[in-house]
């Protein structure tokens, strides 16, 4: 068992800024619970999240470091720009709300999210965008 198989589901103390701030990879599982999970994500300069939609789940993002152009609406063809999120902004996305991030800064973009509730397997590690967007087409 691994140390992040140790956290998941059990009380834990995490420094979430450093651990946000080092992060290299574009999503990293850190904790996974019954009701809640907390993933990490760094999205490179000219990079973005991607337009999603998570019907079920609530979702909140915590930006670190960089900006973030912050796209949201109820529907695919409403989606809307509602401004910047810089260092220490909190983004709220309400379930069944389209969404996207996209960095348009030279530096990337680093932020962890929450998830209520988990979206993700545990232990999920994609480095890249291409990564995560393979492991979702597998999930279908």
């Amino acid at each position: 068992m691994t140390e992040d198989e140790k956290k998941n589901g059990i009380p834990t103390i995490l420094n979430i800024h450093r651990l946000t701030l080092m992060n290299d990879a574009y999503r990293r599982e850190i904790w996974t619970g019954d009701h809640l999970q907390i993933t990490l994500m760094c999205i490179p300069a000219g990079g973005e999240i991607g337009l999603e939609i998570h019907p079920e789940l609530d979702q909140f993002l915590r930006v670190e470091y960089g900006v973030g152009s912050v796209y949201m609406g109820k529907e695919r063809k409403e989606v809307a720009y509602l401004g910047e999120a810089d260092a220490s902004s909190a983004i709220l996305i309400p379930a069944g709300t389209y969404h996207n991030v996209l960095n348009r800064r030279n530096v990337p973009l680093k932020l962890y999210s929450i998830y209520a509730p988990p979206k993700h397997p545990a232990g999920t590690l994609q480095r890249t965008k291409f990564d995560a967007d393979l492991a979702e087409e597998a999930e279908r």
